[in-house]
């Protein structure tokens, strides 16, 4: 097996940046149609990948927190195709396409290691586009668990609400159910 294979990719790419960049709660780090330069690994705080439409709403397209790369689209594109915005007080590693594109081309373990990254990342967002497609919180909460095994400790369950695109307090209560059931069984 390819040696980068069984590590994170995120330190290759981080030991590429060349700036780490701090961003403000509602700072844009991008916007859509800027030339797409980099690529940006976040490190600390949440950043969303906002796509404005016509009508003024807006498609939030990503969440990506500490250790996740932000618009891997943008690496073979030459604009950016959305906004990058800080959610919170965040810092993002900056690593220039350049850089990037040239050790991809001359890293065959480091390009494969990438691609491998990214196809997990398109299978996440399709398992989120899944979750997103069904009805309940129950449905939904199932197919996260199904995917993910087990459910996280009840410090994480905001996020798990958000991540499964319900209210907390609608998960809460499914969550209620599930232990009232537990608690029930003989």
């Amino acid at each position: 097996m390819i040696l980068i294979m069984l590590h994170d990719i995120i330190p290759s790419l981080l030991s590429m940046q060349d700036r780490e960049l701090s961003l403000a709660p509602d700072q844009c780090l991008f916007r859509q149609g800027e030339a797409a330069g980099a690529l940006h690994v976040v490190l600390t705080g949440q950043l969303n990948l906002v796509r404005r439409q016509e009508d003024g709403s807006t498609l939030i397209l990503q969440r990506p927190g500490p250790g996740e790369i932000l618009a891997e689209a943008s690496l073979f594109s030459a604009h950016y195709h959305c906004d990058g915005v800080a959610t919170t007080a965040a810092s993002v590693a900056h690593i220039p396409k350049r850089a990037l594109l040239g050790r991809f081309r001359a890293d065959p373990d480091f390009a494969e290691g990438l691609t491998a990254h990214l196809a997990r990342t398109v299978q996440n967002a399709r398992l989120r586009s899944e979750i997103l497609s069904l009805r309940t919180v129950s449905a939904r909460l199932d197919t996260w668990q199904g995917w993910y095994g087990q459910l996280p400790p009840k410090g994480e369950w905001r996020q798990l609400a958000d991540e499964i695109g319900v209210s907390p307090e609608a998960l809460y209560r499914e969550m209620a159910k599930r232990q009232k059931r537990v608690d029930t069984t003989p």
